[in-house]
């Protein structure tokens, strides 16, 4: 049997699938052809999909119709980062970031609580793998923005999660300026103590300072924006608008530091990569429309909150448990005369605007 991994021919008589070894029947066989992401003629291929549940065929061998609260996000996460090792690896850092990056380290020193906005969605995918180096002792409030965009029950495990934790959480919403209020608080408390060692040196007290960090287009410039009350800080709806550092005053007692959004030189892991790209977090030249849409269809089956129902209520096409890309070649076939980007481009769109429900892509482990 020959399969395509990144424009790698291999030839083997059996595929392992997240961990089970899966025969697949000679190529002959029909049932066992799948449209591959670049056609070939020199032999035919074979789409590697699907994950535990994934049967010979592509087809799951279970039903897809799981008591959310017996959904095994572990094992979805498992299946993301199977799917993702035949992907063109998603990359994106633009110049100015390594600029940003030196200079935020340097205004961390002046900050007395750090502000990290995460995506609601994906709050482990959108956490740098370095701030936890960067911020030390420092207080540190996690905002998980976009709150609107993700289930009750989302929440409520999200937020049992920083309590076990010990971490200060907050649910804000950036465009409605929800929880802006409570996180202005917080910030203010947490740093309360810096004024009251002033004052015990004998000096003046002065403003709280907050710094406010996170990936690109989580919603930082709109936070502070809400927070002021007015359009301060440059902000739009994809990655990249926020280029340079900009300290804010909110009122007489705080001081905010907008910051351009960061992200690491080389991601590593690319299912972080790839939920990023599906929530709009990284910039569009670094992924390809129609490989990010597939795996996004293959995670929605999955999800307990979404299910086959709900691409077909909205598509009237039958996700059948096959490959995404080929869900995917079959919305180009009907709406954008066999356009797969356009398809692509559809899908992901409908997702970021709620058009299959809202829901998280990623839960704490069980």
């Amino acid at each position: 049997m020959a399969a395509q991994l990144s424009g790698v021919w291999l030839n083997s008589p059996t595929v392992t699938l997240a961990g089970n070894l899966l025969h697949f029947r000679h190529s002959r066989s029909p049932s066992a052809s799948l449209p591959a992401a670049h056609p070939s003629t020199t032999a035919p291929t074979i789409q590697i999909v699907g994950g535990k549940n994934m049967g010979w065929n592509g087809m799951e061998n279970s039903k897809l119709d799981i008591d959310p609260g017996e959904f095994d996000w572990a094992e979805l996460e498992a299946d993301i980062c199977h799917w993702t090792k035949a992907l063109r690896p998603v990359q994106w850092y633009p110049g100015h970031i390594g600029k940003t990056e030196k200079e935020l380290k340097d205004q961390l020193k002046l900050m007395d609580v750090v502000i990290e906005v995460r995506d609601a969605r994906i709050p482990l995918a959108t956490s740098h793998p370095q701030m936890d180096l960067w911020l030390g002792n420092r207080k540190r409030i996690i905002v998980l923005n976009r709150e609107d965009m993700i289930s009750a029950s989302d929440r409520n495990a999200w937020a049992s999660y920083y309590a076990r934790q010990g971490t200060k959480v907050i649910f804000a919403n950036g465009q409605l300026g929800m929880g802006s209020l409570k996180l202005t608080r917080l910030a203010k408390a947490l740093a309360d103590g810096v004024n009251i060692k002033r004052k015990s040196k004998g000096l003046l007290p002065r403003p709280v300072r907050a710094g406010i960090v996170g990936y690109p287009n989580v919603g930082k410039s709109s936070l502070i924006n809400r927070l002021l009350k007015r359009r301060m800080c440059p902000a739009a709806p994809r990655p990249g608008v926020t280029r340079e550092l900009k300290w804010v005053r909110f009122g007489k007692d705080l001081e905010l530091l907008d910051s351009p959004g960061i992200i690491p030189m080389r991601i590593n892991d690319q299912s972080s990569a790839i939920k990023l790209a599906i929530c709009d977090d990284i910039g569009e030249r670094s992924y390809d429309f129609s490989e990010v849409a597939a795996i996004l269809v293959q995670i929605l089956a999955r999800l307990p909150a979404v299910g086959n129902k709900a691409l077909y209520n909205r598509y009237k096409i039958e996700a059948d448990g096959r490959a995404g890309r080929n869900f995917v070649e079959k919305l180009a076939l009907k709406l954008f005369n066999g356009d797969t980007h356009q398809a692509a481009f559809r899908i992901l769109s409908d997702f970021r605007k709620g058009r299959f429900g809202w829901s998280a892509l990623e839960r704490p482990s069980n």
